[in-house]
Formats: C-alpha cells, structure tokens, sequence
C-alpha cells in the first residue's frame, strides 16, 4: 500500500489548482488523486492508536474510522444538497465493498492459494446483519409508495430519524455482541497481544490523523464542487458518479489492504474487511448522515428501487459465499464480474 503514498503530491497541486481557477475535471482528478493516500494514512494512524488503546477502544476506533473519509465526502455533499449522490454514494460503498473489493480479494487470494478458509461463524453473524440492515433500509421505500405526496414530508422526516436511531442502537449493540457476550465466536478476528509493536509513536500517530482529517475535509469541498460539472462534461450520471466512482475513491485504501490480505492468506481478516465495512456504512455512516442531515436541510432514508435491488443482490450474495467458509479464485471472478454488471447498467441508466 505504501505506493499509494506517492499520490500525496495531488494534495498541494489541487489546492493550489482551486485558488487558480483550474477546471473542474481537472480539479475532480487532482482532488481524488489526493484523497485516496490520505484515507489510508487515516487508517494507518488508526490502527497505531487502536494497538496502544488496547483491543476494545481499538475495535471501536477501527470500527468508526474505518469509513471515515466516505463520511467526511459524504457530510460535504449532503451540506451542499446533492442527496442524490449521497445516497448513490452509500449504496455504491455496500455494493462495492462486497462485489469488487471482496471480489477481487478472492480473485488474488485463489491464484496463489487454490482453496481459502475464513471463520464462518463471525462472517456468518456480519452477512445476516448486513440482511438485516438493508431490509431496514427498504421498509421507508416501500412506505413512500403507501402514502400521498400531501402527506410524506410531515411523516417521512419522523420515520427516517426513527429508522437512522434503531440502526444506531442495532450498531452499538454488535460491539457488545462481538466483544462482551459472544466473544469468542470472534477468536479468530481478534489481534493477539503479542502483535508487534508499531514503528509509529502513539502521539505521531494522533497527529497525523487529525491532519489527515482535516486535509480530507478541505479536499471533499473541492471534490464534491466538482462533480456535478465534471458529470456533465464527461457525459455521465451524478449516480454512476455517486455509486461507482465516489466509493473507489474513498475506499481505495482499504480495497488495496482487503487484497494484500488474501494474498498473504489471510482470509478472514480480507472477509472482514470488506463485509464489516459494508456494514458499518449501513449501520453508522447513513443514520449519522440522516441524523445530522435534520441541521442542515433534512435527508429522506429512500433509496430508489434500483439502488435497493442492487443492495439487497450483493448482501443476498455474501450471504451465501459465507456460509462455507471457504473461498475459490472463480468465486471472486464471479463477484467481480457481477459488480461490472452493475455498473454498467447504472452508466447506460
């Protein structure tokens, strides 16, 4: 991961390319180009601060930062109104966490290893609740076809803030599950105490997260200014936008860590990775966007059916890939291969 690092350089180029007036494609690329680095510096510094916080504040701080620049992207654009590409945005990040990312950890991780083993009783437990989860997400939709216009807005606001709370408390609770009450269903996941001290010192680790925090923030605003010129000059959709191209580039650190892991035969952290981050986009980053969302100009929890089938196809699917324990290199491609499907119908749509 570390050759991510050299894409820094965008950090200082797009900056100085907002002030200069440059255009808004090229602002866009300068923009990701810089972003992606910083999220896996943020998550790098994380894992430093988890190993020294010990493993329950760890599994917590992973756990919160782990989407932390799709939240930061997203909070900017939702300030801004673009809801539509928030949303795009969520369900782009849970498909393609599932689809591509684990996908593509399959593909690598059968070439080299022919048959891969992970801890089916914890990815178990992670795909039934991401079911869960994106059946929470469904009942608003179908509720918005059951009432008249007249009468959506007033009701509408007061269900999604109810649906956002319960996914928080279902969110909060996983932690008391995984950590507390059924803990070792999660021995395999769990980092051992003789791990290996970092070569980062707890307080370098602390600062270089804020800073890279707060770089992401300044670059989201650039970012998100963007992408609705840009679209438009490319001849693409703000929700193919939202739903392919925002999601790979906030998650393109994690992506890269997800296949380095199967690589190395470590499957089940691969697994975890990918479906766990799906989930706490479900279950974290959409309520905390609904909840802050009522600030601001107030945020609906529907999605639009194609978004919801989509979701409801890649949770359906890990559903199954989990229920062996064990993964194959064609089991990736097919992933892989569903992913583009996807997209491509969300390009031509």
């Amino acid at each position: 991961m570390k050759y991510l690092y050299i894409l820094l350089v965008f950090l200082p180029i797009a900056i100085i390319g907002e002030m200069m007036g440059f255009s808004e494609t090229l602002l866009f690329v300068f923009s990701a180009l810089a972003i992606i680095p910083l999220a896996g510096l943020m998550g790098k510094s994380t894992d430093v601060i988890s190993y020294y916080s010990g493993q329950k504040i760890g599994g917590l701080l992973n756990a919160t930062f782990g989407n932390a620049t799709e939240l930061i992207i997203a909070f900017v654009a939702m300030k801004a109104g673009m809801f539509d590409v928030v949303k795009a945005s969520l369900a782009g990040s849970v498909i393609g966490n599932i689809l591509l990312v684990l996908g593509m950890a399959m593909l690598f991780g059968g070439v080299k290893v022919k048959t891969q083993y992970f801890n089916k009783n914890s990815i178990n437990i992670t795909a039934s609740m991401l079911l869960f989860a994106v059946l929470g997400l469904s009942i608003p939709a179908i509720f918005t076809h059951t009432l008249p216009e007249s009468a959506l807005t007033a009701r509408f606001e007061g269900l999604s803030v109810i649906v956002a709370i319960l996914m928080l408390l279902i969110y909060v609770m996983q932690f008391v599950f995984s950590f507390v009450t059924h803990r070792k269903l999660y021995e395999e996941t769990i980092v051992s105490d003789d791990e290996e001290a970092p070569a980062m010192k707890l307080p370098f680790a602390i600062g270089l997260l804020v800073a890279a925090t707060v770089c992401i923030a300044v670059l989201s605003e650039i970012f998100v200014g963007t992408v609705e010129p840009m679209a438009e000059s490319a001849g693409m959709s703000k929700t193919f936008v939202g739903i392919i191209l925002v999601p790979i580039i906030g998650n393109a650190a994690e992506h890269s860590t997800a296949i380095i892991m199967a690589i190395k035969n470590k499957m089940n952290a691969a697994v975890e990775i990918a479906l766990g981050s799906s989930l706490q986009i479900i279950l974290f980053v959409t309520p905390v966007l609904i909840l802050l969302s009522l600030f601001f100009s107030p945020m609906s929890i529907v999605f639009t059916p194609f978004e919801l089938v989509a979701m409801a196809a890649s949770v359906l699917i890990a559903n199954q890939v989990a229920t062996d324990g064990e993964s194959n290199w064609l089991e990736g491609l097919q992933l892989v291969a569903v992913y583009l499907i996807i997209g491509a119908a969300f390009f031509f749509v």
